[in-house]
């Protein structure tokens, strides 16, 4: 006989009078845990317990490590700020994660806003020391003495009696003010880590800006009462070569002002003022691309900057070596501890607090993946300057080591990634090579033979010996010579494209075996499809099918670059190309409301489609990036096109109702690396005039006032 499995009672809804409301329980042992995993390491403790000590008003603050001959080693952090009264002990700062600091956002006269916000920072003591002693007095108010063994807590069973041992102190005591000392450290400052916090606690406050009256001061083990010193930056970071200052107002318009000023004093400076909209900063970029319509503003709200940078190569270092009686290490090492760009929330220090973090923003990143003089962060001390209360987006993670993601964010990032952009763009132009500033052809003039040869014809007809013609001979060879290393300097310059040529092949590689495969498959979608299918699939097939079609129009785009070799044979209907181009823009003339002017008629011109379409987009980019900073007139651009009598060559011309050009760039603004767009590389405009000029032709600055304007020319098309 088979028995047959039992069978489970099915469950049953408890009746609603049985509900149960069961409380959350902490076990003792969160206070060690959350100490020891709060922050990432002990220098980030210690600067936690140091910006305590900001909030509570400070005006000095002493870091001092000491040994005492009872309890030994110690880490003591001693302010004159606030301090607590009893009530406030047992009201704030026993209770973990407190809101009191978000109710209570300003300290002492109200000129100072409070930093923090999370109520744990105090928890940071138990990742550096199992001894935990707190003497704090509010003014007017009797001294306390606040005493915990954090291990002590983990070992109760219950958090109820996970207590704090709390007496009134009856020694010697300043007006107001508190003093920690943790001991039982749990682990051996070595030199480098002292350095290390060292280092880090000069910025705590930004190293060149009046951010208030608060000090700082450091002791290190084994040091006596009179070896403390305040810990500050160098004065040297008050003269940096080259600088940006400046704000981002609550619409995202960057306003800067970028000052260079050479330490030889040699030279004169320069100063140039700049003003990025937001319609430009989000115009390039990559995350909005296709997007038509753009926020208007950026979430993370108005907020200033300042960023300082030096050139660190042997020869740079030397006038300040002289000026400031300092040895080049000592400079390097100043520059490496201030390091990078650091973010400050009402005054005090947010990001970064550890080494790991000091490229938060990804500076050096950023150098590796684009062409061109790039800044790192070994080279650069600067600070972002929010608050609380117009930058609230702009929040940091438990850990401190992070700023938490989010659109706030994101827009904040990209504001920033502009102004470096900026700061570097501006650089490169003291640091331009003028050996690239000659035009390529003019470079082999001093290598003709020409000149020599007239001059050894008129020595042999006066019957000049061989010594005479020996000084036109070495002058040849030191053009020669001289020409030659201008030559080398310019072709490594353009060897970079290579690489380029080199990605766009696999670009064009890649994107057209994936739109081969993905095309099959609509094709087929398409025939199984036909007649009743739902109207929602259909549609998603067909956008499908235009975003296939667009992959196949973007490697057309990337061909010429990927090409070695062009069929110039093959003919183009400019105004066809023209609307193409256009087209492929659609979403942010759309979005900036440009009117796109293109005559009627129709032009065959003897150029590869593929070259053509890479020279009328750059043309238009450009006018597209600066007609966002039109506010106060029409934004167009218009393309007029006539032939040239006399020549089977028509004339083409694109101008559009931006800003225009400097009058300074007018005659640079083809050669290779300048530019005046942040973030750009200085090729766009080269690589289209060195194009037109494989064809015969000539691109120039047709008009540089209310609005840019280029003219070129190309050779007409036979009809087939």
């Amino acid at each position: 006989m088979t028995l047959a499995a039992p069978t489970a009672p099915a469950p049953t809804a408890p009746a609603a009078e049985s509900l149960e409301k069961i409380a959350f329980r902490f076990h003792p042992r969160v206070f060690a845990a959350l100490g020891a995993d709060l922050v990432t390491n002990d220098v980030v403790a210690v600067m936690e317990l140091v910006k305590n000590a900001y909030d509570a008003g400070a005006k000095n603050v002493h870091v001092r490590f000491g040994r005492d001959s009872t309890t030994g080693d110690y880490l003591e952090i001693v302010d004159d700020g606030c301090g607590m009264s009893r009530e406030v002990i047992k009201e704030v700062w026993r209770v973990v994660a407190t809101p009191h600091k978000m109710r209570r956002r300003t300290v002492g006269s109200g000129r100072r806003r409070v930093s923090g916000d999370k109520g744990l920072g105090r928890l940071s003591a138990a990742r550096l020391g199992d001894d935990f002693r707190m003497l704090t007095r509010e003014r007017g108010c009797p001294c306390w003495d606040v005493r915990v063994r954090w291990s002590s807590l983990a070992e109760v069973s219950d958090v109820s009696d996970a207590t704090i041992e709390l007496r009134r102190y009856g020694g010697d005591f300043g007006p107001s003010g508190t003093s920690i000392r943790i001991g039982d450290l749990k682990q051996d400052w070595n030199a480098q880590q002292l350095s290390d916090l060292q280092s880090n606690l000069s910025r705590l406050v930004p190293p060149f800006s009046d951010f208030g009256d608060f000090s700082l001061f450091f002791r290190t083990p084994g040091a006596g009462e009179d070896d403390e010193v305040q810990v500050r930056a160098h004065e040297f970071f008050k003269e940096p070569t080259y600088s940006i200052s400046g704000s981002v107002n609550v619409d995202g318009d960057i306003s800067s002002v970028y000052r260079h000023v050479p330490l030889s004093k040699t030279v004169g400076g320069r100063t140039q003022d700049n003003l990025v909209t937001w319609s430009q900063v989000k115009g390039d970029s990559k995350r909005d691309r296709g997007r038509e319509t753009p926020a208007k503003r950026p979430s993370c709200g108005p907020f200033s900057f300042e960023i300082r940078a030096w050139d660190l190569r042997p020869e740079d270092t030397t006038a300040i070596t002289g000026r400031f009686r300092l040895k080049r290490r000592a400079i390097l090492d100043a520059i490496r501890d201030h390091k990078g760009i650091s973010l400050y929330r009402d005054g005090i220090l947010v990001m970064p607090k550890s080494e790991t973090a000091r490229d938060w923003l990804g500076l050096d990143r950023r150098r590796v993946s684009k062409m061109g003089p790039r800044l790192s962060t070994s080279q650069i001390v600067g600070y972002v300057s929010v608050s609380s209360q117009k930058n609230p987006g702009i929040r940091d993670t438990s850990d401190r080591e992070r700023l938490t993601a989010g659109p706030a964010l994101t827009d904040f990032t990209l504001l920033m990634e502009n102004v470096i952009d900026t700061l570097e763009m501006e650089r490169n132009r003291e640091r331009f090579d003028p050996a690239l500033e000659k035009p390529m052809a003019s470079l082999f003039d001093d290598l003709s033979p020409e000149p020599l040869l007239r001059d050894v014809r008129a020595f042999a007809k006066r019957g000049d010996d061989a010594r005479a013609v020996l000084p036109a001979v070495e002058a040849y060879a030191e053009r020669t010579a001289e020409t030659t290393k201008t030559i080398q300097r310019r072709f490594v310059y353009y060897s970079r494209l290579a690489t380029v040529g080199t990605l766009a092949q696999m670009l064009v590689h890649e994107i057209r075996n994936r739109t081969t495969s993905i095309g099959r498959f609509l094709i087929t979608m398409r025939d199984r499809l036909a007649g009743g299918a739902d109207p929602d699939l259909r549609g998603q097939r067909d956008r499908a099918e235009r975003a296939t079609l667009a992959l196949e129009s973007l490697a057309d785009r990337f061909s010429p670059l990927a090409s070695r070799s062009f069929r110039r044979d093959r003919a183009s209907v400019l105004e066809d190309r023209v609307r193409s181009c256009l087209e492929a823009e659609r979403a942010k003339t759309k979005a900036l409301g440009v009117r796109c002017l293109v005559p009627d008629s129709t032009t065959l011109v003897a150029v590869d489609p593929g070259e053509l379409d890479a020279v009328l987009l750059n043309l238009i980019t450009n006018s597209l990036y600066w007609l966002r900073a039109v506010e106060d007139r029409p934004r167009e651009i218009s393309f007029s096109i006539a032939r040239i009598e006399g020549a089977d060559r028509v004339a083409v011309e694109v101008e559009d109702s931006g800003p225009g050009i400097d009058a300074e760039d007018i005659e640079r603004v083809f050669l290779p690396g300048v530019t005046r767009r942040p973030g750009g590389i200085g090729m766009g405009l080269t690589v289209a005039s060195e194009i037109v000029s494989v064809y015969g032709g000539r691109m120039a600055v047709a008009r540089t006032s209310l609005g840019a304007s280029f003219r070129f020319d190309l050779p007409l098309g036979r009809p087939a």
